[in-house]
Order: C-alpha cells, then structure tokens, then sequence
C-alpha cells in the first residue's frame, strides 16, 4: 500500500467512493449509490465501447436477477433476456433432460455479460449521472489501511496525473488491477487448477438445442450455451495452456459434432466460428475480501472457473452487499453491513467453489483415462435421474438457490 502524493492539497477533488473497474460488480455498486443519492467516481482503464462488446458470460441466476430488479437495474434484461427451465445432459450415447424448473420453480437466465454491462453504463452515466473515467492509465491505491484513501491515475486526454481523496475504494477492477496490486502481504490467496483448459468457442450458428448441452465423452468435455437466435457459445474440453491455432473449424466442428452427439438428437447446426481462444481452468479466493478501506468485488476477489456459470453471478452478489452497505453507512452511519461483508461474501463464494470442483468430476470424468473414475462419473450421472434427492440437490446448487439477496 502506497501514500499518496500532496494529500492534503485542498485542490484535490474528494468523493465518498471511488470504483475501480467497470464490470458488473463495479457498475452495480455505482448504482446502488447513485441511486441512494451517494457521489462516486467509477474509473476503467477500457473504452466504454471495449466493455459494451468484449465477451463474456451469459448464464444469470433468478435471485441475481430479482436482486437487479430490485435496485432498478433489470428493466431491459427483463424484456430481452431467455428464460431457460432445463438443462440436458448427454452420456451413454443419448440426451438426458434435467428440469430443474419442476424440482425448484426457479429458472436461469440467459442474458449475454456485454448487454448487461451497457445497460449499466446507460443507467449509471446516462440517467442517474454518475461520473465515470474511461481509458484511464497507471490507476494506483493509496493509504486504504487510513481514514484518508486516494486513488490516482493518468488522464488519458491530457496525460496528466490525476488524483482523488475518498472515504472508500471498491476494487471491482479483477485479478491483474490496480486494487489486487495494493494487498497488504497479509492477504491469503487460494488456488485451485484443474489441470485442463476449455476451447472457448462462438458461433454464428443458431442453437442446436433449446437449452444448455453437458457432453461427457471419453474424448473430452463439450458444452453447448445459446446467446442468441444466432449466436452460440461452445467449449471443447483441449490441454491447458493449447494453442487455438490447432484448432482449424473443421476439427472444432468434427469434435463438437462427436463429444455432444446423440442417437435420440439431431446433429448441431454449424456456421461461422466468430471466436476461438483456450481458458485454463482454475479458482482462486482472496481472504479477507476488506482491507481497511479497500473492500473487494467480483474477480479481484475471487474467480470461479466458467464450468458452473457462476462467476457473474458471484460478482452481482458482491456488488449488492457492498452497495448495500456503503449506502448505510455513509447516508445512516450503519457500518455493520461493510463489518460483515467480507464473511457474508465468503459464505456464497466457498459454497460456488464446492460447487464448481463437484461439477468438473462429473464433466471430465468420462475422459481423464482412470476406468474407475469413469465408472464412478457414470453412477453419479445416472443418480441424477434416478432419485429425486440426487437431482433436487443438484438443482438447488445448480440454481444458487441457497440464498438471496
């Protein structure tokens, strides 16, 4: 943690929050502030046109989403967004279809991370005026662990340095910004790698099935996830670390083809492969998530690997407690919400973790080359589908269904 230059100077422009990062979690928290009446400054080192388009996730949870619909932030995801009610699996060479919808009453949503992000910029800059810097360079974190926090940072338009006195620093900004790089050394960090890597894929191609698609093929995993009428997103289970270029489009189409087949199943429809690039797959949490004035949200926090879809969503249920909370504290004097977010965060955060490892046995399993793990991968498959204990708790994880916020 560094001390800010002149920090006293009376010059220097003061908010009671500076946001660092524009992703979901950073924009939700400016809402929420926003719309408390509560000035904040959000920073991003990206264009806004950069953030409305870069790829991302797109599986919502229904609390998530009531939880934005809440705050005034779901309107349009409300009106544009998929519901989805099921999901199949397919092993044993056929189609297996899991209706979590029967079991829970609760749903997904499909709702691509770019359209959620223009919809908070919108709502946050253009109707509920809050200021926000794009493209801004050397963000830099000062004094957390004091009453007196400042952020600094480089104007892209005129080159000069800029900085700024808070009473607070969300760090929304992931795993390689400016708000990991001010961790004191006492910050634990946690890891956990699969030792495999996802071919991440998006087609122009309309979806082949209503619904998500599990492959569990001795030849790897393979997911199918419709974005859109005419977009959908795929994953190829390859080698981490894989290089995209040994992936011609017929080969991603033969393997996708093979690993999602089945005998009760049209075959995928196929087009135009807009995206190719290799994710390894790997979870990490930090803890505590608060570190003095610091309080951390979304990826700078924690990443879940896409193999339970929920790493959106963690990012949402941090924004809500933390915006919740600086609105209680700073309009009502309440700290004990920003007391207990790091716990309350965690809660959900170890629990999507548990999750996530879970799921990977069962979708790469089928292929890690143990005949006993194989086996055991199978028997867990088909209890999905043969007792209703098994497949209730797998949808209340599934779901997220654990809590609300």
């Amino acid at each position: 943690m560094t001390s800010s230059p002149h920090s006293n100077s009376p010059s220097v422009p003061r908010f009671p929050v500076v946001v660092v990062g524009a992703g979901p979690a950073g924009l939700t928290v400016g809402n929420i502030l926003r719309a408390a009446g509560v000035d904040c400054l959000l920073l991003e080192t990206e264009s806004r046109e950069f953030i409305e388009q870069r790829p991302r996730a797109g599986i919502i949870e229904e609390w998530a989403v009531r939880g934005l619909e809440r705050r005034g932030l779901a309107g349009r995801l409300l009106e544009r967004a998929e519901r989805h009610s099921e999901c199949e699996f397919r092993f044993d060479g056929r189609g297996h279809r899991f209706r979590y919808q029967e079991l829970t009453e609760r749903h997904h949503w499909v709702y691509p991370q770019p359209l959620l992000v223009t919809d908070l910029v919108h709502e946050y800059a253009d109707v509920r005026g809050g200021e926000i810097r794009f493209g801004v360079r050397d963000v830099h974190l000062h004094d957390v662990d004091t009453d007196r926090p400042a952020v600094s940072y480089t104007d892209p338009e005129t080159g000069e340095r800029r900085l700024v006195h808070c009473d607070f620093v969300a760090g929304c900004d992931g795993a390689r910004g400016a708000s990991r790089a001010a961790l004191p050394p006492s910050a634990r960090t946690s890891r956990h790698d699969y030792g495999i890597g996802w071919l991440a894929l998006l087609a122009e191609a309309p979806p082949s099935a209503d619904c998500v698609l599990f492959g569990m093929h001795a030849g790897g995993f393979a997911g199918h996830m419709p974005r859109s009428p005419e977009v959908t997103r795929y994953y190829l289970q390859c080698p981490p670390g894989d290089d995209p270029g040994n992936w011609p489009d017929d080969r991603v189409w033969a393997e996708l083809q093979q690993r999602l087949r089945a005998a009760d199943r049209p075959p995928l429809t196929e087009g135009r492969l807009l995206e190719k690039r290799v994710l390894d797959m790997h979870n990490y949490v930090v803890e505590p998530m608060v570190f003095g004035r610091l309080f951390l949200a979304g990826d700078a926090a924690h990443l879940v690997a896409p193999i339970a879809a929920k790493g959106m969503n963690l990012a949402l249920n941090d924004a809500f407690l933390l915006g919740d909370a600086l609105v209680a504290c700073l309009t009502g004097g309440d700290s004990s919400g920003l007391d207990g977010y790091s716990e309350a965060c965690l809660r959900r955060v170890w629990d999507y973790q548990e999750f996530s490892e879970w799921l990977s046995g069962i979708y790469h399993g089928a292929s890690c080359g143990d005949p006993h793990r194989a086996g055991t991968t199978l028997a867990r498959l088909r209890r999905l589908f043969s007792s209703p204990v098994a497949a209730a708790a797998f949808a209340e994880q599934y779901l997220g269904t654990a809590g609300t916020h």
